[in-house]
């Protein structure tokens, strides 16, 4: 591994952002500590750093796994996208912290081995259904935990893109989706576990709100995902190519695209892209190297001008560009290869660059 991988550099932007992680758990953490200490001075050090670590654990997995549709909406969350393997190992070793102090309190002290003891002390610590029903506080919920941590530090471990190269990208992901399986498991695990020693609704409504606000980022982003291909597969069905982002077009400045063997002129004006020939009726210039001068497309060898919307020259010139029209679809243009009729008027496609 070492012949083949350079040791991970931690440039100046990913040192701010760890350095903020860092900043930002530990707030939690100590924020958490300072209201249980206000509400209960009795409380030993051992029951704040369980509850402190699994606390700020859990709040950091629903932000992990709402930055993805989060990204989906908006391109300014996609730096947090990129370095969420960060967040992933942060919060694995702070639900190791609270695994650990949780199994040395509750299992170091018995006759078995404190692992086999969280596997198996339910048998005689829990009846499920004492007094003749249902009780959901004598629930096992510790085996819940357990696999949780286990599927958390698998994924942990190959956080590397030494294990994304090697396992291959098909396995990798397959792997780290089980951070939902850690989630359901987690669910558990705390709903239950908050049971044994609390009775307060603010609980499973907390935990609650956070399972619906998650599900509901997923299922909104999963809409607007199969909006995205339908419109793609209506753009592919109606002859239109994607031919560069929408990001390419710079406001009053024209990009040439090649479409099916033949340039054409991408203009955008208002926030809105036009496409017109890239050959100019005067004497064959490159329309698409100039730019827009006072609303008209302006050809950069002798000035000469067209209307973006309809690619006719202003009176009393008669000179007239074809037109294309245009979809811009995730941010990306979709141009039909068939130009219009002369003199066709177009409403270009509104670019919009969140």
């Amino acid at each position: 591994m070492s012949t083949t991988y350079r040791a991970i550099d931690w440039n100046r932007q990913k040192r701010r952002y760890d350095l903020t992680l860092v900043v930002l758990v530990a707030l939690v953490f100590l924020s958490f500590m300072g209201v249980s200490l206000l509400r209960s001075t009795h409380i030993t050090a051992e029951t704040l750093l369980i509850r402190g670590s699994a606390v700020t654990a859990l709040l950091l997995l629903h932000v992990i796994l709402a930055i993805g549709p989060l990204a989906r909406f908006d391109p300014r969350f996609l730096p947090l996208l990129y370095n969420r393997r960060h967040l992933g190992v942060t919060m694995f070793f702070l639900a190791l912290v609270h695994s650990v102090f949780a199994t040395v309190q509750f299992h170091a002290l018995g006759d078995e081995s404190p692992l086999v003891s969280v596997l198996t002390a339910y048998r005689q610590d829990y009846n499920v259904f004492a007094s003749g029903g249902f009780q959901p506080a004598h629930f096992p919920f510790e085996p819940f935990g357990a696999a949780a941590l286990v599927i958390l530090f698998l994924m942990a471990a190959t956080s590397h893109d030494f294990w994304l190269r090697n396992l291959g990208a098909g396995f990798w992901k397959a792997l780290h989706l089980g951070v939902y399986a850690a989630y359901g498991l987690l669910l558990v695990h705390v709903a239950f576990g908050a049971l044994q020693s609390e009775r307060s609704p603010a609980y499973p409504l907390v935990l609650g709100l956070g399972f619906v606000v998650i599900a509901g980022l997923h299922l909104a982003a999963a809409r607007k995902e199969a909006r995205l291909d339908r419109a793609e597969l209506g753009a592919e069905q109606d002859g239109f190519i994607s031919v560069c982002r929408a990001s390419e077009v710079r406001e009053g400045r024209g990009r040439v695209v090649m479409a099916r063997g033949q340039r054409v002129a991408l203009f955008r004006q208002q926030a809105r892209i036009f496409a017109t020939s890239n050959v100019c009726r005067h004497q064959g210039g490159p329309v698409g190297e100039g730019q827009i001068v006072d609303g008209c497309i302006t050809c950069p060898w002798h000035g000469w001008n067209y209307q973006p919307e309809d690619g006719c020259s202003p009176p009393p010139f008669q000179e007239v560009l074809e037109t294309y029209n245009i979809r811009v679809i995730a941010g990306h243009v979709w141009l039909k290869a068939t130009a219009n009729p002369l003199g066709t008027r177009c409403a270009g496609s509104l670019v919009d660059d969140r």
